[in-house]
Formats: structure tokens, C-alpha cells, sequence
């Protein structure tokens, strides 16, 4: 047992498992494992090829700029949903809607076309390669929000946030791959944290930054400065982002047993290394055999992997909640006793955003610390579950976050109680985010591009069902019993990290002999 992570029977390979560490020397002969390469005493894993385009080569600088240009790319497109929440009032009013018809078509609309349009942008990716992909789904987004300021009916800003949706499907599955693409596992969680940022930034400065232009300008102006946005990073992505997807031509062991060595055999090809002018093609033919319809759908399947079911409902619903607490919020704080406007509506979202930065600064460093740390002291063998550890504070503050904001609404409160518990909930998203995703990679890293069309899918689908009735249930009974119930539905959830964590590799072990499910 490795720190509560039950040890699966024999000394066969499980997918996950690494070797990560080098200050032990597993099987007492150190000269065994020469061949690897390593970055002090950690093992890189995965392997990277010797030659100079594979992108785990590149220098640090190119790797750092791509991951920045698309968390930005993220988060823009991330706060294109909540963005929307301070104007709820003035569209009412401009198109003669209801409020649940307007949480519906703009934001449920938005997410659900975002979680079905994953499927086909992340095969289109598979077979064609992330870049075009990226650069096309920007340019969309450039004209839906130019579209939106122009709009003059609610049947046209409805139709403009479904295709918008579906364009913003790239940053919203792609880029955690193209972590996987670039960066070592111990790399990873540090790197994720700066997309989660980005992300966290989107939902809650975009609604900052949002109600300031609505309450001046109009709720149309928003989406006007947004495409000016995009003009900028448009560019960004077509001269920097170059593609991720690299066939390595070798096979790469993902594990190391204490009594059995593997050994392997590498037959390198000279490659010329790809000019900037050569990297700036938009399309270079398929990178992938895979067949497109085959590949849109493989995600489905994913869904009966351990690992993914709980990673699914974990981001799913922490996501779900975010969002609903920016849909109950504007009912809430516009209403007595606090009684808001756009603009102060907005700044709500400011103290949820400083700890928010803080909280995935620290969950992306213990991320990868807590990897290196447990590793270390397993005899230098890594186990993915070490990274379900990060759930500890994101349970914690999640729930102090929930119960805390129903009751101190539901007693009317002064408004900085109900602000102080959106915000310490604000803090518990990046643990969790970062636990699932990280996990997921390290589980199935070959699948990691359908893991999370699935993953964000399911996500997409408990958004619009939550922006379907989540302001109803409000008016039918109150804040404090609506926040009771999703904080204690929240701790049922994350309960499932214990059976996971304990019997994780196990269950690792489980889908890979099982021949049907690698088959699908």
C-alpha cells in the first residue's frame, strides 16, 4: 500500500504508475536505468524523442507563450457566459423576455453548445491537429461578438450564443491536452493552474468588467469591446501557437517495477528542424488515420472509466455551482435588502477573484509539490491518485462556502457576509479542478483529448439544466434552503474521492485488461 493506495496483485505494468523519482534506486542498480532522461533526479515521463521538433524539446519560453496565449484565449471565451448576468435587467426590458428565458437562451443555450460542439472540435483536432482548430474557433468567436453588438432582437442574440457556444468548444477542451503535449508530469499541474487562472479570471472579472460597461454604456457594448478582444489575440494564436501534436517514434514505458526492468528500443529518424515560416501553415494534411465520425464519438464510452466518472462529476458540478452563483447572484443582490445595480452587481465578483488568483497559485504549485513529495517517499513511484489529495481544501471550503452564503442571505445579512462566503467557495474551484484534471491525464494521457469532450459535455449538460430552474427554486424556497441542499449535494460527491483514491489503481489495472474497453 502507497500511502493508502491499494497495490494491485503480480508485478504487471498499470497504466499511470511511474517512476518518478531517481534519489532511490528501485532495484538497488542504478546503472539498470542510465538510459532515462531526467531533470535533476526526477525522471521525465513522459520520455521525449531526440529530436528538436518534438515539442516536450522546446525551449521553455516557446512552451510558457503558448500556454499564456491560450489560458487568455480561455478565459475571454470562458466569461462570455456570466458576462452576460449584469444586463439580465436590461434585456428583459428591451425584448419584453422573462428572466428564466433569458438565463436559458444566454447562458444555457451558450454552455450546451459549447459541451455538444466539443465532440466534433476535439476529433476535428485528433485528425487535423490542434492549431486550425484553435485559430478557427477564434476567428467565430471575433464575429459572434461583433454580431452581438449589432443585434436588435432576442431571436438573434439567442442564434448568436449557440454558434458562440459551439466555437468556444476548442478552449474549453484543448488546451489541457495541449498541456499533456508540451509539459512532463511534474510540470503539469503548475501549468494547468495558469489555464485554471485564466478560466477563474473570465467567470469572475468578466461580470466585474461586464457591469461596469452595461451600467455605462449598455448591454450591447459588452460584446463590442470583447470582439476588439479578439482582434488582438486573433494574431496572438496564428503567429505563436504552433502545432502541439507530435508522433514520437518510439515506445515509451510508463512503468518500472521494483523486481522487473523494461527494456527498450529506439530507432530515431534525422529530422530538419521546422522553420517559423513552415510553422505558420494553417492546415499540413492529417496528422491522425483516425476516422472523424469514430473519433466524435469515442468520448461517449470514456464515460465507464473510473477515473473519468469521477473527474466528470467533480469539475462538472463545481462548475455547475460556480455558474449558478453567478445566475442566483444578480437575483439576489438586485432584490431587498441589498438592492444593487449592474455595476455593484459586478463588483461583488472582485474579492472572489484576489483569493480565487491566490488559491490557483497554491493548488498548481501543491499540484505538482505534493506529486514529488508522496513520490519521494514511495520509493520514488508515483501514483496518479497522489493528486486527488488537492480535494482535502477544495471539500473544505466549498462547504464552509455554501452553507455559509445560504444562511447569511436567508437571514438578510450585511452584504459583506454573503460576499466573504462567496468567496471562500471561490478558493475551493481550483483544488478541485485541478485534482480532476490532472488526474485524468495521468490516468489515461492517451486519451485525455476524448476524456475531457466527455468530461465537459456532461458539465455542459448540468449547467443548462441548473440555468433552466435554478431562479425558480430560488423564488419557491429561498437562498438558505437552496444553498443547504447543493452544499450538502456537493459533500456527497467529493465523498466518491476516498473509494477512488484508495482503490484507484486498481481500478486502473481493471480497464486496462479489460480488452472490450480498450477496443471502444
Amino acid at each position: 500500500m502507497a500511502w493508502g493506495v491499494l497495490e494491485v496483485d503480480g508485478l504487471e505494468t498499470v497504466p499511470g504508475t511511474t517512476l518518478l523519482s531517481k534519489k532511490e534506486d528501485l532495484a538497488g542498480d542504478v546503472a539498470s536505468n542510465a538510459s532515462l532522461k531526467k531533470a535533476g533526479d526526477i525522471v521525465l515521463i513522459p520520455q521525449p524523442s531526440d529530436s528538436v521538433n518534438d515539442p516536450l524539446n522546446w525551449s521553455e519560453t516557446k512552451k510558457n507563450v503558448i500556454i499564456w496565449i491560450l489560458a487568455l484565449a480561455s478565459g475571454v471565451t470562458v466569461s462570455l457566459g456570466p458576462m452576460v448576468t449584469p444586463g439580465f435587467g436590461e434585456v428583459i426590458e428591451d425584448y419584453k423576455v422573462t428572466l428564466d428565458q433569458v438565463a436559458t437562451y444566454l447562458v444555457g443555450v451558450l454552455v450546451l453548445a459549447t459541451g455538444t460542439g466539443t465532440f466534433f472540435t476535439s476529433a476535428a483536432a485528433t485528425v487535423w491537429g490542434k492549431r486550425p482548430i484553435f485559430v478557427i474557433s477564434i476567428f467565430v468567436l471575433l464575429v459572434t461578438c461583433a454580431w452581438g453588438f449589432y443585434t436588435t432582437s432576442f431571436v438573434s442574440l439567442a442564434v448568436m450564443r449557440g454558434i458562440q457556444g459551439a466555437a468556444g468548444a476548442p478552449v474549453e477542451t484543448l488546451v489541457t491536452s495541449t498541456v499533456s503535449d508540451l509539459f512532463f508530469v511534474h510540470q503539469r499541474g503548475q501549468k494547468l493552474a495558469i489555464w485554471g487562472l485564466a478560466v477563474l479570471c473570465g467567470v469572475l472579472l468578466g461580470q466585474v468588467i461586464a457591469g461596469v460597461v452595461i451600467q455605462q454604456l449598455g448591454f450591447s457594448s459588452a460584446f463590442g469591446i470583447t470582439a476588439l478582444i479578439y482582434v488582438l489575440i486573433l494574431p496572438a494564436m496564428y503567429f505563436f501557437v504552433p502545432e502541439t501534436d507530435y508522433q514520437r517514434k518510439k515506445t515509451e514505458s510508463t512503468f518500472i517495477s521494483e523486481k522487473q526492468q523494461a527494456i527498450e528500443l529506439e530507432i530515431q529518424e534525422l529530422e530538419a528542424k521546422t522553420t517559423f515560416g513552415d510553422s505558420l501553415a494553417l492546415f499540413n494534411g492529417r496528422v491522425s488515420d483516425a476516422s472523424f465520425w469514430k473519433t466524435a464519438f469515442k468520448p461517449v464510452p470514456l464515460i465507464t472509466f473510473p477515473a473519468v466518472i469521477f473527474s466528470t462529476f467533480v469539475y462538472g458540478t463545481f462548475q455547475t455551482w460556480l455558474v449558478s452563483f453567478s445566475l442566483l447572484s444578480v437575483n439576489i443582490f438586485s432584490a431587498p435588502p441589498y438592492n444593487l445595480n449592474a455595476a455593484q452587481i459586478g463588483l461583488t465578483n472582485l474579492p472572489q477573484l484576489f483569493l480565487g488568483l491566490f488559491a490557483t497559485g497554491v493548488s498548481g504549485w501543491f499540484a505538482d509539490w505534493i506529486a514529488g513529495y508522496m513520490s519521494r517517499r514511495n520509493k520514488g513511484i508515483y501514483e496518479p491518485e497522489f493528486r486527488l489529495t488537492l480535494m482535502i481544501p477544495g471539500v473544505i471550503f466549498s462547504t464552509i462556502g455554501f452553507l455559509g452564503f445560504g444562511i447569511s442571505v436567508g437571514q438578510g445579512a450585511p452584504v459583506f457576509w454573503p460576499i466573504f462566503f462567496m468567496t471562500v467557495n471561490s478558493m475551493a474551484v481550483p483544488f478541485a479542478t485541478s485534482a480532476s484534471f490532472t488526474y485524468v491525464i495521468d490516468c489515461h494521457p492517451k486519451d485525455a483529448n476524448q476524456a475531457f469532450v466527455t468530461i465537459n459535455f456532461v458539465k455542459a449538460v448540468f449547467t443548462f439544466l441548473a440555468s433552466l430552474f435554478v431562479n425558480g427554486w430560488l423564488s419557491k424556497v429561498g437562498p438558505q434552503m437552496v444553498f443547504v441542499t447543493i452544499g450538502i449535494l456537493n459533500l456527497g460527491i467529493c465523498s466518491f474521492t476516498i473509494p477512488i483514491y484508495v482503490f484507484g489503481k486498481r481500478f486502473r489495472r481493471m480497464i486496462a485488461r479489460s480488452s472490450t474497453l480498450n477496443k471502444l
